[in-house]
């Protein structure tokens, strides 16, 4: 038996997803601002909660193990690219190359607009005497936070065109949450990023998400059947 993606003429969730962008897009403009412009409140902000997260990563060094495996290996950006490229090839391989190109054009975008703006912005990432651990390049925003939000917000539609079951959705869902969330604690745990970097990388992340929704919704999409 076969059913199409979920994909009404009309197209609504790209009405909604172009709303979501607009949404989103306030909030993460107004963030670039504020720490482009190094605003005071926000960078003593930032420096007391890394401090006191710092401290603890210093003394929980069990924690800070684990800290150090979850975002070098499990939520790496590498590793949400190349699950991302499982997806890729798994929707090639079953003639929907339209998605399969609209993902990995997705996914190539966002680590360009990722990489332009730490070299616009150019933020210093924070400074310890005693650091736990190392990250190069500048800061803002968190490449670790945005990759995931964008991959796992991408797969998520995908699930969503292919009417996954409700039981597979909730799961998958409470993986994504627990990814974005948990990477962006780990960077700040180990003090290779300041909070508004994780966040600005969560809200930028969330933004190419609504917008190459909205692309795909008024693009040239195929309602390929897949099996269920």
């Amino acid at each position: 038996m076969y059913s199409a993606p979920i994909d009404t003429p009309t197209r609504p969730p790209g009405v909604r997803a172009a709303l979501t962008a607009a949404a989103l897009g306030v909030p993460s403009l107004l963030l670039l601002l504020l720490v482009a412009l190094e605003w005071r409140p926000l960078l003593s902000l930032d420096g007391d909660i890394s401090r006191t997260t710092h401290r603890w990563a210093v003394d929980e060094s069990g924690v800070t193990r684990v800290c150090r495996v979850l975002t070098d290996w499990v939520w790496d950006p590498w590793t949400m690219r190349a699950l991302c490229a499982v997806v890729v090839i798994w929707l090639a391989l079953r003639g929907a190359l339209w998605l399969a190109l609209w993902l990995t054009g997705t996914c190539a975008v966002g680590s360009a607009v990722q990489q332009g703006l730490k070299a616009a912005v150019d933020r210093p990432r924070p400074v310890w005497p005693d650091p736990v651990d190392s990250a190069h390049y500048a800061a803002f925003p968190s490449g670790h936070a945005m990759t995931a939000v964008l991959v796992c917000g991408l797969l998520l539609w995908v699930l969503h065109l292919y009417g996954a079951r409700p039981a597979v959705w909730r799961a998958c869902l409470t993986l994504a949450v627990i990814s974005a969330v948990g990477v962006g604690a780990t960077r700040v745990w180990l003090g290779v990023h300041w909070p508004t970097d994780v966040v600005g990388g969560w809200l930028l992340g969330a933004l190419m998400v609504a917008l190459a929704i909205t692309t795909y919704a008024y693009g040239p999409a195929k309602r390929t059947p897949v099996a269920t």
